[in-house]
């Protein structure tokens, strides 16, 4: 009978110790890849690591919405001054939305996802130009408020999912209410995006950009006095991105032209 059970044991971790193995690896690459990418700002690194995991264990939402996540904030920095090289900016920013779009299939439930679609087509749509593209502008502003309503991820991914939205609706502004009304843009709204500013900026206070785009909206609006107050704390908030050294520079500019204001 002993023997009966331990031949059993035996074979019960045969099979399952290679799963095992394999998920620990996948692990292992998704946390050498988000090293990587959040604290060395090496990204054609970590999508590298990510793609090795994509591998080990295709079909993995945890390690799609990663590759989408590396490819946009690989290719943003991409020169893009001939021809040649906006065509190849272009077809990364689509990969990024493949990869971000075989996320959602395998995980229709979680923000992340949602989030990571919505900044690849953003990208598209600025790159395209935002008021071509309507529709894609409306299945960003669509996916982040899916984003928001699902509420998951965590703190980081609720607040950048407001960021963009805030940022979305301050793109739309750009042109008048009457003229971008017609082409179904008149949701764009300058008090929302302040709004959704701020609310990134509750759920991840000390980032950089969320005060950058806020103190620019606020500029934007003539409340001076704001403006300066939130400018003034990127200079004491921590490096947590590859731009935020760019960031404080032009806080710092926008703070001298507005001094006396």
């Amino acid at each position: 009978m002993r023997r009966t059970n331990l031949l059993f044991l035996t074979i019960v971790i045969a099979l399952l110790l290679p799963s095992f193995i394999c998920a620990q690896k996948v692990e292992d690459l998704i946390k050498q890849g988000d090293e990587f990418a959040e604290e060395k700002f090496d990204n054609q690194k970590a999508l590298e690591k990510y793609l090795l995991a994509d591998k080990v264990s295709p079909k993995n939402w945890e390690v799609l919405w990663r590759i989408s996540r590396a490819y946009v904030d690989i290719t943003e920095h991409m020169p893009s001054s001939t021809d040649e090289q906006k065509d190849a900016q272009l077809a990364k920013y689509e990969t990024a939305l493949d990869y971000a779009e075989r996320a959602i299939k395998l995980a229709p439930d979680k923000s992340v996802t949602y989030l990571r679609r919505a900044i690849a087509n953003g990208r598209i749509a600025l790159f395209k130009g935002v008021f071509s593209v309507i529709g894609i502008v409306n299945s960003v502003k669509a996916d982040l408020e899916k984003a928001i309503k699902l509420g998951n991820g965590g703190k980081d991914i609720q607040a950048t999912a407001h960021y963009v939205l805030g940022r979305t609706h301050a793109k739309v502004c750009e042109k008048a209410y009457l003229i971008r009304l017609p082409l179904g843009l008149g949701w764009g709204d300058v008090d929302i995006a302040g709004k959704e500013y701020l609310k990134a900026i509750e759920l991840r206070p000390n980032y950089r950009m969320f005060y950058l785009d806020l103190g620019k909206l606020l500029i934007d609006n003539e409340e001076y006095e704001m403006a300066r107050d939130y400018l003034s704390k990127i200079e004491k908030s921590p490096k947590q991105d590859e731009d935020d050294d760019k960031f404080l520079a032009e806080a710092k500019s926008l703070l001298n032209q507005i001094k006396n204001k």
